[in-house]
């Protein structure tokens, strides 16, 4: 979704569907930073598919999960680092149609140590492309595809 030009008038309730999205995508985020993979898990549908484009370029995704059950392993990975910091940036929302879709810039942060004890950060500029559904009031993600366009991985000293 690309969509550069002004605002328009929103429909009744639309500012209350943005800032609930709005939360969504942030809580996704934090659950991740603090390990909360059953509490990231939640956050998506039942039937939601979730896919992963190490190269934002490629056709095809690296990985691709079906399922909210499906998720638990791949985000109880962020446990192989010591610490991670998801901050998200710029985001567009289109509630439009039967389908509300959004995009959402993020740049990762993944500290870890090496087997020589030393310390590097691993930074991964990612774009999440989501589709979302409202079930009993509540939003979710129905679909979230994780594209990586650029990662960088040096020293980090504290």
């Amino acid at each position: 979704m690309t969509r550069c030009s002004r605002s328009r008038q929103a429909r009744p309730g639309e500012a209350a569907d943005r800032l609930a999205i709005r939360e969504l995508i942030d809580a996704c985020a934090r659950c991740a930073d603090r390990r909360d993979a059953r509490g990231q898990m939640a956050l998506f549908t039942e039937d939601t598919r979730f896919l992963v484009f190490m190269d934002a370029t490629a056709a095809e995704p690296t990985q691709e999960l079906h399922g909210r059950e499906s998720l638990g392993p791949v985000f109880d990975n962020l446990n192989t680092y010591r610490a991670t910091t998801h901050f998200n940036g710029q985001s567009t929302v289109s509630l439009d149609g039967d389908r509300p879709s959004g995009e959402t810039c993020s740049i990762a942060h993944h500290v870890s140590y090496g087997s020589d004890d030393e310390r590097t950060i691993m930074l991964a500029s990612i774009r999440y492309l989501d589709q979302f559904a409202k079930q009993d009031g509540a939003w979710f993600f129905a679909e979230r595809r994780l594209l990586v366009d650029w990662t960088e991985t040096r020293p980090c000293h504290p």
